[in-house]
């Protein structure tokens, strides 16, 4: 980012949104690899002067990023950067970053396995736990999915609807708040959208409905099994193939 960029110049309190957008940067040269883990930040003086901001938006911002696990701050020995394995990867930012830099879809495959996992989980809760309130709210939800199968929009928002009441039914506010940080990140992302195969939709109702069925029959195993085998059969199905793992 260069100095000469007019929207980063300071003229309000530190940490609006010109110290959003310095953070915003640095993690961008974190996780590009523009700088390496072991590689120490310019001073505060230069990152003021490159960004155009005072030494406190930097300072904040250097905060910020040691939150976030991607930095250590030692006093009178500068800012290195850490390892990947130190940063936090559900933290919101970090996590976009990630996926936004992630070509070759890996952070998508591995984020696809632990939103399945939590779900999974989630949804085996509802099944051993349901009353006949829990599965009228589920299936109204599903009839939403039914109802607006040839509205792809509508479909989709159906589709997440579905998915959060599972997760709210739970009762599991861990895992839910987990489940939705990685859920409304990948949401973002184009790839994580992929290419629908045909009849994509009629596939996800069959998918959502085993699912349904399992919490019906209070079916702990069968609920997360289902729920386990649709989040990751989806991405599977609308994964762009010529970024498979292993693959060019």
């Amino acid at each position: 980012m260069s100095d000469q960029s007019p929207g980063l110049r300071e003229n309000r309190a530190p940490f609006d949104r010109i110290g959003v957008a310095v953070l915003n940067e640095l993690v961008e040269m974190i996780v590009s690899g523009r700088v390496q883990p072991g590689d120490t930040l310019p001073p505060e003086a230069v990152l003021s002067q490159q960004f155009g901001v005072s030494r406190t938006v930097i300072r904040e911002s250097m905060k910020r990023l040691q939150e976030k696990g991607m930095v250590t701050v030692a006093q009178g020995r500068g800012t290195h950067v850490n390892e990947m394995k130190a940063w936090n990867f559900i933290d919101p930012l970090v996590l976009s970053s990630l996926i936004g830099h992630d070509d070759a879809l890996g952070i998508l495959d591995d984020l696809s396995v632990v939103r399945g996992a939590l779900e999974a989980a989630m949804a085996g809760a509802v099944a051993a736990n349901a009353d006949d309130e829990t599965v009228e709210r589920l299936r109204v939800s599903l009839q939403d999915m039914r109802d607006t199968i040839e509205d792809s929009e509508a479909f989709r928002q159906a589709d997440i609807r579905f998915h959060q009441a599972v997760m709210e039914l739970s009762g599991n506010l861990l895992a839910e708040n987990i489940a939705l940080v990685l859920f409304d990140r990948a949401l973002e992302s184009t790839r994580y959208h992929g290419v629908d195969p045909e009849h994509a939709f009629e596939m996800t109702m069959t998918e959502h409905e085993r699912i349904l069925e399992a919490i019906v029959e209070r079916d702990a195993a069968a609920a997360r099994r289902a729920m386990d085998e649709h989040i990751l059969g989806s991405w599977e199905r609308r994964r762009m193939p010529t970024l498979k793992r292993g693959k060019d």
